[in-house]
């Protein structure tokens, strides 16, 4: 992973603990008012405490920044818990609904895909609600192809909600 890297006016690096706060406030943005996440509460801040510190070296967190305000962030996480999946991690990135069609998503996906080549992994898979058609755009864009799709395995807003499941083989 690049440390400071400037892309499109924004600076992507590496997130620390400072940034949980801004972090959970752009997920439970999304949360409320969108199906790219399942979650139906907002995440606490404890949650998002333990969340930071599941992830290490090999599951890197990342943000975009304007100045000092964090604008969006990245990560790879484990896929599963079993020893027979280390080396798939699934990526998330969340934009700020306010910056969105910047490039910043790219910016963040560009750097994800480099860093896990770079860290070894061998698959990221991505997990996307099939009424997000910029996000699974923005996976195609960098390689990812679709490998499955879920039917009403998610519900939200009273609806049920299809997973499309994009992967890249590193």
């Amino acid at each position: 992973m690049s440390d400071g890297a400037a892309v499109v006016g924004f600076r992507l690096r590496p997130m620390v603990e400072a940034d949980l706060a801004a972090v959970n406030a752009i997920y439970n943005h999304y949360v409320l008012h969108s199906t790219c996440t399942y979650q139906l509460e907002p995440e606490t801040d404890a949650g998002r405490a333990a969340w930071f510190r599941e992830h290490g070296e090999a599951h890197p967190l990342l943000i975009a920044e304007e100045g000092d305000r964090v604008v969006a962030w990245a990560s790879l996480s484990r896929y599963q818990s079993r020893c027979g999946y280390s080396s798939t991690v699934e990526d998330s990135i969340y934009v700020d609904h306010a910056f969105h069609r910047r490039g910043i998503g790219s910016a963040l996906l560009a750097e994800l895909v480099s860093g896990g080549r770079a860290l070894g992994h061998h698959v990221i898979v991505a997990g996307i609600d099939s009424t997000q058609p910029g996000s699974v755009a923005l996976h195609a864009r960098f390689g990812f192809v679709e490998s499955g799709r879920m039917r009403e395995v998610g519900r939200k807003f009273d609806r049920w909600l299809d997973v499309v499941y994009m992967q890249l083989v590193l």
